[in-house]
């Protein structure tokens, strides 16, 4: 694995490296084909995202650019990108850009799904981050162009915790003892949504948890390691003890709202999370602070880089006509200074953090002065921080769509206490191994 800035530090895919084609080629495999010519007059490319902010970027992109103009179609959100991707894929009628998240990218790099841009965009590597920059690749090939970091932090209603002597938890032991205080009250310390399991692959992940490993020519898959079961212990707590909401992500007003009126006091997220609390509250301005992300007791500080604190990337799909002018496009969308800044704002963008070398100028403008009131400016030295803080040993599966697809039911039953945390990643440990080994990929585990 590629060492990384310690300033800079976000998650590798940690195949990129590898030339073990047998650890991939089962399903598929991938590569660029011919599709990359130039066309001889005008192109439009159909670009599938979820960001808010990404209507004004295309919109920009299309004013300076005569050749080559973007139609935007704006999906749901991250799960559903996968579902209608793939059918997308199957029917042969594929964007040709579209936005994800680095989780994805190695499963559908095995589905065959993606374009190799490598000679498109490998010339402005060192424009990005190297951790984010990584998160595109796949045995060395590049796929993507990174459009975002990810620093993780929790966000917390100042005025609730104030009321009930409360401090910002540092540690997870700490979070549960606040969350039973405030259960007293009627309140809950945070929310987990039936849908989405992402809350244990990111408390996995800063445990020190691996998924999925590679062991010689095979994956290793562990997914009942210490890590694992660490973070298992703190997650079954805070259901045994109602301390979490249950709001699904379906009813997005409801989660906002619990948040906005106080039933629910905190959440672990990072910078582009905060600009849907900014776009739906109404009462809770300036009553909001941030905190560094909880600690497992006695351990150093170590945020996630997963899921939905995972950086985000626009992709080309292997499907594209004109993968030359996609790839470009892609570039231009993370590169160009008033792109970057709708994106990297809560207000007119999703309050990403770019995925630029240098972001650091742009941490004032990802966070939310009207949200956070008197907080805002420590809140800027704490974004900074957990930047240096980011997991950078985590790595994602070939079958990391469908194993997140089957976490999903999994996790719907732990929420709702049919099942404990321990019975999912039992099964998740089977299913991962037997999945493995029906695509004909050799696997340990």
């Amino acid at each position: 694995m590629k060492s990384i800035s310690p300033r800079r530090r976000v998650v590798h895919v940690a195949v990129a490296g590898l030339a073990l084609s047998g650890l991939l080629t089962a399903c598929g495999g991938s590569g660029s084909g011919d599709s990359g010519t130039k066309a001889s007059g005008p192109v439009t490319l159909q670009f599938w995202g979820w960001a808010n902010g990404q209507d004004k970027v295309v919109a920009a992109f299309n004013a300076s650019h005569k050749d080559v103009q973007l139609k935007y179609t704006k999906v749901t959100d991250q799960l559903t990108m996968q579902k209608q991707l793939s059918n997308a894929v199957k029917a042969k009628n594929a964007p040709c850009l579209l936005q994800n998240t680095a989780e994805y990218v190695t499963s559908w790099v095995a589905q065959g799904a993606l374009a190799d841009i490598t000679k498109y965009v490998g010339s402005s590597k060192d424009k990005f981050n190297s951790g984010s920059w990584a998160s595109g690749q796949v045995q060395g090939k590049t796929y993507g162009v990174p459009t975002a970091s990810a620093p993780a932090f929790t966000i917390y209603r100042t005025d609730i915790f104030a009321k009930y002597g409360l401090k910002a938890p540092t540690t997870w032991d700490e979070f549960i003892a606040a969350g039973k205080v405030l259960k007293k009250h009627g309140i809950k310390v945070t929310n987990f949504a039936g849908e989405d399991p992402s809350t244990l692959e990111t408390l996995a992940m800063q445990a020190g948890a691996h998924w999925y490993a590679i062991d010689g020519n095979s994956w290793k898959i562990s997914f009942q390691d210490e890590g694992s079961l660490k973070a298992a212990k703190v997650i079954q707590e805070i259901i045994d003890n109602d301390l979490n909401a249950k709001l699904s992500f379906a009813d997005y007003a409801a989660v906002q709202r619990s948040f906005d009126t106080g039933a629910t006091a905190t959440r672990q997220i990072s910078t582009w999370q905060m600009s849907g609390m900014v776009q739906n509250f109404t009462k809770s301005f300036g009553k909001w602070a941030l905190a560094p992300w909880p600690t497992y007791t006695g351990e150093a500080a170590k945020t996630p880089a997963g899921t939905n604190q995972s950086g985000n990337l626009t992709l080309v799909s292997e499907q594209c006509k004109y993968q030359e002018q996609a790839a470009e496009a892609a570039l231009w969308m993370s590169t160009d200074t008033d792109a970057v800044k709708i994106m990297a704002s809560p207000e007119t963008g999703s309050g990403v953090m770019p995925a630029l070398k240098d972001s650091d100028a742009y941490v004032s403008e990802a966070i939310s002065e009207k949200l956070l009131g008197s907080n805002y400016q420590p809140a800027q030295q704490i974004v900074k921080d957990s930047l240096n803080t980011v997991t950078s040993d985590w790595t994602f599966g070939p079958d990391w769509t469908a194993m997140f697809t089957e976490m999903q039911g999994q996790w719907g039953k732990v929420v709702s206490k049919e099942e404990k945390v321990t019975d999912l990643l039992a099964h998740m440990q089977e299913w991962t191994v037997n999945d493995l080994k029906s695509r004909g990929i050799s696997v340990k585990g």
